[in-house]
């Protein structure tokens, strides 16, 4: 009876730790296309995207009511140069609406879409918001939509620790 008990723990205790070992690692990545809803066509419309990471800790402080420090990062440490730039057609020119440059964008993001899909990344979430158009005293307008992409980092970079990643 003990060596049926103490044979089911061992198991127990192999699954477990099986377990938090199975436990897959994943990696993100971030695309963000900017679309100019400025009239005329006189924006800027792109699609951005970055391999290059950044550890956010070097760059946070913690507030607290006893502690109110300002982060005092530099900003030319935080800013990459390194990054993808698609150019993008604005949604408006001179005659208002462009419904092709509409269905060119579109055409775009389905490309970086799929490929992203082809490499291996799931998307796992969009998230839109607007700077709109407000008439003849506002010459300022955006719509913004980051595509949020997910998956499983291969075996030989996830075992990675913090202290052993370059910077």
């Amino acid at each position: 009876m003990k060596a049926t008990i103490f044979t089911i723990l061992i198991v127990l205790a192999f699954s477990t730790f099986s377990n938090a070992q199975d436990k897959p690692v994943y990696e993100v990545k971030i695309i963000t296309s900017i679309e100019s809803i400025v009239p005329s066509g006189a924006g800027r419309s792109r699609l951005l995207s970055t391999d290059k990471e950044l550890d956010y800790r070097k760059y946070t402080t913690k507030q607290t009511a006893a502690s109110g420090d300002r982060n005092k990062s530099d900003r030319k440490e935080i800013r990459i140069k390194e990054y993808d730039e698609t150019k993008m057609l604005n949604f408006f020119n001179v005659g208002g609406i462009r419904f092709q440059n509409i269905a060119s964008n579109d055409a775009l993001l389905m490309s970086k879409i799929n490929q992203m899909l082809a490499d291996g990344w799931d998307l796992a979430f969009v998230n839109t918001g607007v700077e709109s158009y407000g008439g003849s005293d506002d010459s300022n307008g955006i719509y913004i939509t980051r595509y949020l992409f997910k998956r499983i980092k291969p075996a030989t970079t996830a075992m990675v620790n913090d202290s052993d990643k370059k910077e």
